[in-house]
């Protein structure tokens, strides 16, 4: 389904949350083309080639060889517990909680904190059952809260195109511009959902 198609169909929610204006509407669908490809889906974390797992996991894999990071190649699972453990409220490797807990959603909510929160603010329990985050109607609710709980409106109102992705791709605003994984694609994205909604 196209964005227009989603803003059209989840019209009365998004005006509900505030996500109703052109510039919030073309930066909240950019976003989640970039995130998700407006597919709701759950991260695949399948990698064949050490340099793209590197560029991805930057942090887990610093100061790693090769060897072993070649180790975590196509092996979804492993990679995600290995990346994903004792963080964002995941148990260790061990836990499975780096898998269970992998992004998913149209705007890929990543951790067990993330499930957590969201279970409380929507009631819908994503901690028992990530996989509803595939659901398209649960996305859709999921990526609004989470835009809403970020305060990214008033960055889209500023048309603040760094500040939102720094929020959403890093966790918190950052000093530097464009250091979002992806800003390059997100701008163009957000340049595309311009032409559509404004």
């Amino acid at each position: 389904m196209t964005a227009l198609e989603l803003s059209k169909k989840y019209k009365t929610l998004l005006d509900q949350k505030g996500i109703n204006t052109p510039i919030r509407l073309a930066h909240f669908f950019a976003q989640l083309d970039h995130e998700s490809n407006l597919v709701a889906k759950r991260e695949s974390l399948y990698y064949t080639t050490v340099e793209s797992a590197r560029a991805t996991f930057k942090t887990p894999f610093k100061g790693k060889t090769d060897t072993f990071v070649n180790s975590y190649l196509k092996n979804s699972i492993r990679m995600a517990n290995y990346v994903y453990a004792n963080r964002m409220g995941n148990g260790n490797e061990a836990s499975g909680d780096g898998y269970k807990n992998r992004g998913g959603g149209y705007m890929q909510h990543t951790g067990a904190d993330e499930m957590k929160i969201l279970k409380d603010r929507t009631g819908i329990d994503f901690v028992s059952n990530p996989d509803l985050l595939k659901e398209e109607p649960n996305a859709m609710i999921a990526a609004i809260d989470f835009w809403n709980r970020k305060g990214l409106s008033r960055f889209a109102d500023r048309d603040d195109l760094d500040g939102i992705s720094d929020l959403i791709n890093i966790g918190r605003l950052t000093t530097s511009y464009g250091d979002a994984n992806g800003f390059k694609k997100r701008k163009e994205k957000l340049n595309y959902y311009k032409s559509i909604f404004i």
